[in-house]
């Protein structure tokens, strides 16, 4: 199991969703991948896009303007 980030800063929806997809692709089983966004939007987008597929989300945590969305991968 290896940590991953995916910088999605200042990319509005649906780019942060595509690029945590195009990204979770790459990795493997069990993997944590650490999706840093500013898109409000990234908070609900992003947990039911894993949900659908499989993936778990972790947890998130804000830190000013950015969200830290962490999602466990599923193959």
């Amino acid at each position: 199991m290896s940590n991953y980030e995916l910088d999605a800063r200042r990319m509005l929806c649906p780019m942060p969703v595509i690029k945590t997809q195009n990204k979770i692709k790459e990795l493997a089983d069990g993997d944590i991948l650490d999706v840093i966004c500013t898109d409000p939007g990234a908070l609900s987008d992003i947990p039911a896009w894993a949900r659908i597929n499989g993936h778990e989300v972790i947890g998130h945590r804000e830190n000013d303007d950015e969200i830290i969305i962490s999602v466990r991968v599923s193959v």
